[in-house]
């Protein structure tokens, strides 16, 4: 069980997750999946250090850098419906689309609140283990600044000539495997329609906190 301070320092570090695309838009990325995230984790970092209104957590802004630019380099389908795991195939297609949207927007708001905490955090790589014709890999990184050093693991997946991110590992722990925990218990209470509702209602009520 992850007490309140640790899910806390999870969920700030994982925005770091998203924001790594944030520059991919703007150049090539590198062919090699761990100089990918190299290259985009140091160009997120000094956009945000350059940019006062999202160290203010201007909310309007992040979310619309976050719709911009990091949505397109997330597999948030593969996400979803490793997060909802079995009960993912009895899901009607209506179901799944509702499901991704929802998640979705969980986590946009979850990790866009968090990007105002980046401020003099670097990433070091460690050894990339995996062949050149791999089309799934686990990027292991560090990332260092005030106090340890945090643990920050991508999960990607080739798709044609880009790598997508679809999971990441934050202190020894997968986020998806993580949700995938509540979100079998909400469904195991009340269904997929439960879980569906459970997940709006949470965004709605983020969405009015920030309003």
């Amino acid at each position: 069980m992850l007490t309140k301070s640790r899910w806390s320092t999870l969920i700030a570090t994982a925005a770091l997750v998203l924001a790594t695309s944030v520059a991919q838009a703007q150049s090539p990325a590198p062919t090699a999946p761990d100089a990918w995230i190299k290259q985009m984790s140091g160009e997120v970092i000094e956009t945000v250090k350059a940019d006062k209104a999202i160290q203010g957590g201007d909310t309007k802004k992040v979310m619309a850098l976050v719709d911009a630019k990091i949505l397109p380099n997330v597999d948030f389908q593969r996400m979803t419906s490793a997060a909802v795991g079995r009960h993912w195939r009895q899901a009607t297609p209506e179901q799944q689309k509702r499901l991704q949207e929802e998640f979705k927007t969980l986590l946009v708001r979850t990790y866009a609140g968090a990007l105002s905490q980046i401020k003099d955090q670097t990433v070091e790589l460690k050894p990339l283990r995996a062949r050149p014709e791999d089309t799934e890999v686990t990027v292991r990184t560090e990332v260092k600044g005030k106090g340890d050093p945090i643990q920050l693991d991508y999960r990607l997946a080739k798709q044609g000539d880009v790598w997508k991110i679809h999971d990441v590992n934050v202190l020894g722990v997968w986020l998806v495997e993580t949700y995938r925990a509540s979100f079998a218990q909400e469904i195991s209470a009340s269904g997929i329609d439960g879980l569906i509702a459970k997940l709006a209602e949470k965004n709605k009520a983020a969405a009015a906190a920030k309003s």
